[in-house]
C-alpha cells in the first residue's frame, strides 16, 4: 500500500513505566496496511513551532479496530509534549495526523521453523507484531528481553501471552530475571538452539551496542539475522538523507530502505 496521510484520533495516552509510554490511535487506513517492523511520521499536535514529524515504532495493530497501539520513551522536547497529551473526545476532530505505513518490514526466511526474537528496551515494540505473525504461521518463537529495571519490562507479558516458546528476561539491575544484559541469554539461546536445532532466524531491536553483540552472535552461529536502525528522521519518506545507514552497498535510508536490515549488510 502506498503511503497515506491520515488524522489520527488519541484513544489513550498514560505512563506504564519509568519514562514509558502507551498510546493508541485511533487511525483505520494504516492500521489496515501496517505490517511488522512498519513505523509511523508523526506530527504531533501543538508543536506547530516544530515542523519536523517524529518517528514511532507500531507496537501493535488492530485491523478490526482501525486501532494502532505505539510505545514510546520520553526523551526530549517532542516525546516530553506527546506525553501530556490527552485522549481526544468521540466528537472532536483529530489533531494528530500520521504518514504511514513507513520502512521495510522484518521478513523471516522461506520456511523458518525456530526463531529468536532478541530486544532491548523499548526495542521490544517493533518486535511484537513479527512475534505474533510468526506464531500464527507455526513457527516456534523464543524471546530474549533485555531492561535497566523490572519496571521497565512493560512488554513482558504481552510477550508471555503470545509466544509458543520460552521467554527469557536479563535486567542491568538485577531487579528481575538474570542480573546483566541480555546478550549472555541470546548467546546460550544460540548455542542451545531448539531441542538440539539451531535456529532459523534472529530478529534483533534494541541499542545498537546490543544489535552490534547479537549479530556478531548470528553470524558466529551461521543463523540469517535482520536488525532494526531507528535513526534521527527528518522527512521519513526518504528525502532528506538524514537517516541514513553504512552498509556495504552503500549509503542507505533507514526510513525507506529500513528501518529493518539484513544484518550480513550493515557496517558498524
Amino acid at each position: 500500500m502506498a503511503l497515506v496521510n491520515e488524522r489520527a484520533r488519541i484513544l489513550s495516552n498514560g505512563c506504564v513505566g519509568p519514562n514509558l509510554y502507551l498510546m493508541t490511535l485511533s487511525a483505520p487506513a494504516i492500521a489496515a496496511a501496517i505490517e511488522p517492523g512498519q513505523f509511523v511520521h508523526m506530527k504531533i499536535p501543538g508543536m506547530e513551532g516544530h515542523i519536523l514529524r517524529r518517528p514511532f515504532s507500531v507496537y501493535a495493530a488492530d485491523a478490526a479496530a482501525g486501532t494502532l497501539d505505539v510505545l514510546y520513551q520520553t526523551v526530549g522536547f517532542g516525546t516530553n509534549h506527546l506525553a501530556g497529551l490527552a485522549p481526544e473526545a468521540a466528537d472532536a476532530e483529530p489533531q494528530s495526523e500520521l504518514i504511514g505505513p513507513v520502512g521495510r518490514r522484518w521478513n523471516a526466511p522461506e520456511g523458518c521453523k525456530r526463531a529468536l526474537l532478541v530486544a532491548g528496551g523499548v526495542g521490544a515494540a517493533p518486535l511484537f507484531m513479527l512475534c505474533q505473525e510468526l506464531v500464527a504461521a507455526g513457527v516456534r518463537v523464543d524471546v530474549v528481553l533485555g531492561a535497566q529495571t523490572q519496571a521497565a519490562l512493560v512488554t513482558l507479558e504481552r510477550y508471555q501471552q503470545t509466544v509458543n516458546g520460552s521467554v527469557a528476561v536479563a535486567t542491568d539491575d538485577g531487579s528481575f530475571g538474570r542480573a546483566g544484559f541480555c546478550t549472555s541469554l541470546s548467546q546460550e539461546a544460540l548455542d542451545a538452539g531448539v531441542n538440539g536445532e539451531r535456529y532459523d532466524y534472529v530478529a534483533c531491536c534494541g541499542p545498537e551496542p546490543l544489535m552490534k553483540i547479537v549479530v556478531g552472535q548470528a553470524a558466529q552461529a551461521g543463523v540469517p539475522c535482520q536488525i532494526s536502525m531507528e535513526k534521527r528522521m527528518a522527512c521519513g519518506v526518504g528525502a532528506c538523507l538524514s537517516c541514513v545507514v553504512d552498509t556495504v552497498d552503500g549509503k542507505r535510508r533507514s526510513c525507506i530502505d529500513g528501518p529493518v536490515f539484513d544484518a550480513e549488510k550493515v557496517v558498524w
